[in-house]
């Protein structure tokens, strides 16, 4: 038995899924998700407050199927029910980040401004210049934005400068050691 599927799946409050033909929707008050699953592999089951996944025969296959789908379905309802959230750090002298709209206006020491407009569903917010918040429904989405934000100027392995994840650890280089012509 996979033992991320086996697990059954508690729904809270205020959070209403529902499984039809080839789809199921976790709906709740930070929105409405929806994921098409193999009905052929998987059996979707809702109980009371409680969602279990079984598989419809033994295989590889279907034990990993099993294991998506559970995880998946877990994702949605946190999200719908909590939100997502993902945090950026901004080093550098200089470099910070201003809120424009449905835009975050990002200056990275290059010639002009970066400016990444935010997909449908997803929020930021900045507690200062130099911190960004992310927050969504879709796990996946809050992650891929997060990501290409940070893509925007990945931190430097020499000086640390850049965005990265505030958790993330940065190992820093040592660099020439003595420069031009030292023997």
């Amino acid at each position: 038995m996979s033992k991320v599927g086996k697990v059954p799946v508690a729904v809270p409050s205020g959070v209403k899924v529902t499984v039809g033909a080839g789809a199921f929707t976790v709906e709740g008050k930070h929105g409405r998700l929806s994921q098409s699953y193999r009905p052929d592999m998987v059996e979707i089951a809702v109980a009371d407050a409680v969602v279990n996944v079984s598989r419809r025969k033994e295989g590889k296959e279907y034990r990993a199927y099993h294991g998506l789908y559970r995880s998946l379905l877990a994702n949605m309802v946190r999200g719908v029910a909590e939100r997502w959230e993902k945090r950026l750090i901004i080093k550098g002298l200089g470099y910070r980040a201003r809120l424009q709209g449905n835009a975050i206006i990002l200056d990275l020491g290059y010639a002009g401004p970066k400016e990444y407009e935010l997909p449908k569903g997803i929020e930021a917010e900045l507690p200062n210049p130099t911190e960004i918040i992310i927050r969504g429904a879709d796990k996946r989405d809050v992650g891929q934005v997060a990501a290409e934000i940070r893509r925007l100027r990945k931190p430097n392995v020499y000086d640390g400068k850049g965005i990265r994840y505030k958790d993330e650890v940065v190992v820093l280089k040592a660099g020439k050691l003595g420069g031009q012509g030292a023997a």
